[in-house]
């Protein structure tokens, strides 16, 4: 067996869907960096549940292709840099986030999310890993998709589009074990938390006079109610199918916490406890002023469009499936003056929105540690199962020593 090198890693390969099994830790071997790119040792990537949507549909569907590796929620240190990469040093701590062409007029104007060439960027990927081979003469091509989100970081080491790169040098700690414990812990921020907290902040502008409601208590829309806490909102309404969360909700900010009817047709009950409610408060209100709907469940999205007040704002985070469709009706829609927005990583550019959030968990209003549980790499079924099924609402995968 060859020494090891800075080129081999072990990555979590997805050869096909997850619900076939077809999910494998393996030792890989990665590609030299481009000129734009890094090469970054993972220390942590939060699991979320676009690794999974994306990695559990068949060849072809979303444009998706095997094998590939995913990850979009990383934390690490930077090794190498390409030739035209200035924004990190080998050293480096770094998280991961999105990535865009910063060079059209949506990334110019600070909306990199609704970059043209997003989607192809974010998950067609690049060829970046090889399976490692014990002969250390044999070539190894590249026949594995990473550069998933620009990063790919279900990999111990993996290599980074430099636009994906937030340099947090001097605001974490700089003891070595303490960096890579608080590393550990601010891993997500790159994708799920900075959604939902920069969709309640910058998409929907949300301050001292609003009822938020927020529908799906993950990630996403914890942290959502983080934000909205942070921002002085006058009331915060937290609904979710699992009693765990709606506690966790309370412990992080919600005013009130409704437990969402599990059947299909039950989500329409909600609307007269909403108004009834909201009608309680003083001033009184119609509705929530702002809801943020975290589920993609057409049922409920309809029923949180029907409960928001007249020139409300519903913002839309959660993955419908493909075929969902949304019917309004358009009339009523058209009087109440409501808005219905879709949202993408909360509208955010990472480089200033992510150290935003590292500054707002020192600050105490983002405490991380209630949510995040870590994980080594090798028990990545437990933590994946364990998102899905609710038990942890960001799992965490540990690569620092694998």
């Amino acid at each position: 067996m060859s020494e090891p090198s800075l080129n081999t890693a072990r990555a979590l390969v997805s050869r096909g869907p997850l619900s076939k099994g077809l999910w494998k830790m393996e030792d890989v071997t990665i590609r030299e960096p481009g000129d734009d790119e890094v090469v970054v040792r993972v220390v942590a990537s939060g699991v979320c549940s676009t690794d999974v949507h994306f990695g559990n549909v068949e060849e072809g569907d979303w444009g998706e292709c095997y094998p590939c590796v995913k990850g979009h929620e990383g934390s690490g240190i930077v090794e190498r840099t390409g030739s035209s990469v200035r924004t990190c040093a080998p050293g480096d701590p770094v998280l991961l986030s999105f990535s865009s062409c910063t060079a059209c007029s949506f990334c110019a104007s600070d909306h990199p999310v609704y970059c043209p060439d997003f989607n192809d960027i974010n998950f067609l990927g690049r060829p970046v890993f090889s399976p490692d081979s014990a002969d250390s003469n044999a070539e190894k091509v590249p026949s594995i998709r990473g550069s998933f989100f620009g990063q790919s970081c279900f990999a111990s080491r993996t290599v980074v589009r430099e636009t994906s790169i937030v340099n947090v040098k001097g605001l974490v700690s700089e003891g070595e074990v303490e960096k890579l414990e608080e590393l550990m812990l601010l891993a997500p921020l790159g994708c799920g938390i900075q959604t939902g907290w920069g969709t309640i902040k910058r998409v929907a502008g949300a301050g001292q006079e609003d009822i938020v409601c927020v529908v799906g208590l993950g990630g996403v829309g914890l942290s959502g109610i983080m934000a909205a806490k942070a921002l002085g909102c006058r009331t915060i309404i937290g609904i979710d199918v699992l009693p765990s969360r709606l506690s966790l909700a309370k412990f992080l900010g919600a005013t009130h916490t409704l437990l969402s009817p599990a059947s299909s047709s039950g989500p329409t009950s909600l609307i007269p406890t909403i108004r009834a409610l909201t009608s309680s408060l003083d001033p009184p209100s119609a509705g929530p002023t702002i809801t943020m709907d975290t589920t993609g469940i057409p049922a409920l999205i309809r029923t949180a469009i029907a409960f928001t007040a007249p020139r409300g704002k519903i913002l839309q985070v959660g993955t419908a499936p493909p075929s969902a469709v949304l019917d309004l009706p358009i009339f009523e829609f058209m009087v109440q003056g409501k808005q219905y927005i879709g949202a993408v990583e909360g509208d955010s550019v990472a480089r200033e929105s992510v150290g935003e959030l590292v500054g707002e968990r020192r600050a105490g209003r983002l405490p991380l540690e209630k949510m995040v549980e870590g994980f080594v790499a090798g028990r990545w079924e437990e933590a994946v199962e364990g998102m899905r099924g609710g038990r942890f609402v960001k799992p965490v995968l540990v690569w620092w020593g694998a």
